[in-house]
């Protein structure tokens, strides 16, 4: 009996840990906007890093501790380039990564393998808690995307949302 109650205490201890650790994977400041120039020129199959001069609308974008993105669904003309903002009224940390169902799922995978692997893709937007970041993308293929939180536990909570581009 002792033994199974220094085991739960274990299990549940490792448990807040993880989740505590997973929250501030990506750290806790926002990622500084990037200028223009800094962005890395490279087409992926839901598009490519946009230009601040060639943006075409702005799009707000909440990320909530309900594990939800409002809008969760978004329309887009193809050839248009948005200026995504991200307020995060959560108190975790939350992100916005664009890509395909497979991409994002594979993603997702190795964040779970590896909470505090870093990256900073033109395609993502990390956002501290009560934060705010910006992205910009440059919609250039016709397609239904996704874009999801992918900070461990958050995508499999259902944290993801779609893009649809025509």
């Amino acid at each position: 009996m002792k033994s199974r109650r220094r085991f739960l205490a274990t299990s549940l201890a490792a448990g807040v840990l993880a989740v505590h650790r997973s929250a501030f994977a990506h750290g806790n400041a926002e990622h500084a906007d990037k200028a223009a120039s800094d962005i890395p020129k490279e087409q992926q199959e839901w598009g490519i890093a946009g230009d601040a001069k060639s943006v075409s609308r702005t799009i707000a974008i909440v990320m909530t501790d309900e594990m939800r993105f409002i809008p969760d669904r978004i329309e887009v003309r193809l050839g248009e380039t948005i200026r995504f903002t991200h307020e995060n009224r959560g108190a975790v940390m939350h992100e916005m990564v664009v890509g395909t169902p497979k991409s994002l799922a594979e993603h997702a995978e190795l964040m779970q393998r590896f909470p505090g692997m870093e990256h900073d893709e033109p395609w993502m937007a990390h956002v501290a808690p009560g934060g705010r970041g910006e992205m910009r993308w440059h919609f250039n293929r016709a397609g239904e995307f996704q874009f999801a939180c992918l900070i461990p536990g958050h995508f499999q909570a259902g944290m993801i949302g779609t893009i649809k581009v025509g």
